[in-house]
């Protein structure tokens, strides 16, 4: 995320450094669990465990493309690519990670059960898929929490 980060805030005159951040993705854990918990991976036929296949065809990375294909990022800010892949997968992962909005993740959620929470925006359109069902994982990687 770093480099994505780099290459879109260095030199805006440096139009394939521009193009390049804006077109990068990373699928950590937060954005593939979330993926999954939404049903996103379900519906698309996708589903699979963290790792290599979230860059293989049909991924999370491809899905998250798909998604920016779909959002128009100008009406966000008028200066932004009207795709912008990296701007779709960080409001998706700060949706999830603990330092930002903290809400879609093993955290907020018990993954034995489903999400109950109403409050949260995207909750009237997510399926709430239970991430691991038996209590015993699923082979998706849960990485620990940040120490308070």
């Amino acid at each position: 995320m770093a480099l994505a980060d780099l290459l879109l805030a260095a030199d805006p005159d440096r139009e394939r450094w521009v193009t390049s951040g804006a077109a990068m993705i990373v699928v950590d854990s937060l954005l593939h669990n979330h993926l999954h918990r939404t049903g996103t991976l379900r519906r698309f036929r996708a589903e699979h465990p963290y790792g290599p296949r979230c860059y293989a065809p049909g991924g999370c990375a491809d899905l998250i493309r798909g998604l920016a294909n779909r959002v128009d990022a100008r009406a966000f800010n008028p200066t932004f690519p009207a795709c912008f892949p990296r701007f779709v997968q960080f409001a998706m992962w700060r949706l999830c990670s603990a330092s930002e909005l903290d809400l879609c993740n093993g955290n907020r959620i018990d993954d034995r059960q489903r999400c109950a929470n109403a409050a949260c925006p995207i909750f009237p359109r997510c399926d709430r898929v239970v991430l691991c069902p038996s209590g015993t994982g699923s082979g998706i990687l849960r990485l620990p929490a940040w120490p308070e």
